[in-house]
């Protein structure tokens, strides 16, 4: 039988051999642009898991040793292949429900209700990805089940069956045999039941990863934990004006620039909404109150959380707070509509809160959000009906999955890129109802052009595209278009390309590194091109991509 106590370890050895072969699983993804990859985002979901389960005591029952990994899992989900690994999870959950331990028949429920439930959750199910190897592990263990007592023996046949038809993904998926790779989330799946054989077997909990990789899957891949921060406390609010207040937001503005840097303060109509990074919160607050009554507060130690980003080094060590399943506390509902977004980069996180939006989840292509962020955001959205805007297809199952645990009437819209949320945004009207918004928020969404400019993480052939590490890469709509050797080069092209006739509005929005000069180069050759379209430039501030371009 297996017990509660060696699944509980079974997922701390599950989390140490996706650690030890994150870079692996990285280097499987076909796409050559650099992500939240595949193995970085299963080895931070499994951390989420492994700090609870380190929680549990030695008598934990299957049950709640199951309960309490799939509600980690679901919280500390990040990216699709995160979140589909949760909604095995959690299907393996609902199967041992009551179950003290596990036998055979139980365990094949298990891994059989667990792909049942990642199938139904995937709009349109593929094969040769880690569905296949989900679904493949359940038959085998449900055709032996029957015949073999022993769980242990029915594990392990099923793990064999998972690694047979992982191998056989390439033969399912053109994309996975012209690179010579097998498919990522399939080979994370494996990974994590091998390292659970491992406890299964009696071996014990794989050892972690040597110190420097453990360090570095403690890390998000745009996250470093001991960067220097001049600025600790993360400090939101809003300020409800008084009756006939002629406070002034650009006296408060300057007071709160002179104490702090990132610095939004947005007046509008009866609110003003204030977000700074400072070392002074006690007084930026003292200094608000003058201005009105605050409301929202809050405050993030920024140092704190980077402290603890550090940990995963042990598994078996307690989670920090901020991976903990956290109270259900959620703002009191002022207004009837709230939007939340996700958006990288401070020029763009500061564009989405001046448009309206109650929350902004930091986050975007190589720091997927987990399931939790985005919850926490919507909790803190003082409104009836949320709209949420994940601006990255990797990052919208996670906002879904966020749905399931809040009461509040969410709407997550299918918004691909910045440029989707920001047109989104610009198209809800207060005057129709949650329904037809949503409808007309992702027709809006749905109707933007955008032109992306990064680099290639990796050498790949992409849609008869050849791709050489470094290379500098325009998407038009996330396919490869142009690889050039500078980023205003790819980026014209790409525009002009995607760009029409009737083309009445290009937005640049320029990323992290790009100077103000060279996007005002990109700027002047897009309105030299298109001179009956109105061309602007913005400072995003996004890492990553050099430029992002809207055409509307």
């Amino acid at each position: 039988m297996i017990t509660g106590r060696d699944f509980r370890d079974a997922i701390l050895s599950a989390a140490h051999e996706m650690s030890r072969n994150r870079e692996r699983i990285d280097a499987l993804n076909v796409f050559p642009v650099p992500d939240g990859d595949t193995g970085s985002n299963m080895t931070l979901t499994l951390r989420a898991a492994a700090g609870e389960a380190a929680l549990l005591p030695d008598d934990v029952t299957a049950a709640k040793a199951a309960e309490t990994t799939a509600s980690a899992l679901l919280r500390g989900a990040r990216g699709n292949s995160g979140v589909i690994l949760s909604i095995i999870f959690r299907g393996i959950s609902h199967a041992l429900r009551g179950k003290a331990q596990i036998d055979s028949e139980a365990l094949a429920q298990a891994l059989t209700r667990g792909a049942e439930k990642a199938y139904s959750a995937v709009m349109k199910p593929i094969e040769g990805t880690i569905l296949t190897v989900a679904r493949a592990a359940a038959e085998q263990a449900n055709d032996l089940a029957a015949r073999e007592p022993d769980p242990v023996k029915v594990f392990l046949a099923a793990l064999d069956a998972a690694q047979a038809a992982l191998a056989k993904t390439p033969e399912q998926l053109p994309a996975l045999k012209k690179a010579g790779v097998v498919d990522a989330g399939g080979s994370g799946l494996v990974c994590v039941m091998t390292g659970m054989a491992s406890v299964f077997t009696g071996q014990g909990i794989v050892e972690g990863a040597d110190e420097q990789a453990r360090v570095e899957s403690a890390r998000t891949p745009v996250f470093e934990p001991d960067a220097e921060i001049r600025f600790g406390y993360c400090t939101e609010f809003l300020i409800s004006k008084r009756a006939g207040s002629t406070a002034d937001v650009s006296e408060l503005r300057a007071y709160l620039e002179s104490v702090g840097d990132c610095v939004v303060a947005v007046d509008d109509a009866d609110i003003i909404k204030v977000h700074v990074h400072t070392n002074e919160p006690g007084n930026v607050l003292q200094r608000a109150l003058t201005c009105g009554e605050l409301i929202n507060i809050k405050i993030d130690n920024m140092r704190y959380e980077h402290k603890n980003a550090g940990w995963g080094a042990n598994a078996n060590a307690p989670a920090p707070e901020s991976v903990r399943q956290k109270p259900a506390v959620e703002a009191p509902a002022t207004k009837q509509y709230g939007f939340v977004a996700v958006a990288s980069g401070e020029g763009l996180m500061s564009l989405f809160r001046e448009m309206g939006a109650d929350g902004v989840v930091s986050g975007g292509q190589t720091m997927n959000p987990s399931t939790e962020d985005i919850l926490d955001a919507i909790r803190q959205t003082p409104a009836e009906v949320i709209y949420v805007l994940p601006n990255n297809k990797n990052i919208i199952m996670a906002a879904e999955q966020a749905v399931k645990l809040t009461k509040r009437q969410v709407y997550v819209l299918r918004t691909v890129s910045v440029p989707e949320g920001i047109a989104a945004l610009l198209a809800f009207d207060d005057e129709l109802s949650p329904e037809r918004n949503s409808v007309a928020m992702q027709r809006a969404a749905d109707a933007v052009g955008t032109v992306q400019v990064t680099y290639a993480a990796r050498d790949a052939s992409v849609d008869g595209v050849n791709v050489r590490k470094g290379d500098i890469m325009a998407l038009e709509n996330g396919r490869i278009t142009y690889i050039e050797r500078d980023p205003n080069t790819a980026a014209f092209k790409a525009a002009r390309h995607l760009a029409h006739r009737n083309t009445a509005l290009i937005t640049v929005y320029y990323g992290d590194g790009v100077t103000e000069q060279a996007a005002a180069e990109l700027t002047r050759s897009l309105q030299q091109k298109f001179d009956d379209a109105e061309v602007t430039a913005v400072n995003g501030g996004q890492s990553v991509y050099y430029y992002i371009i809207a055409i509307e």
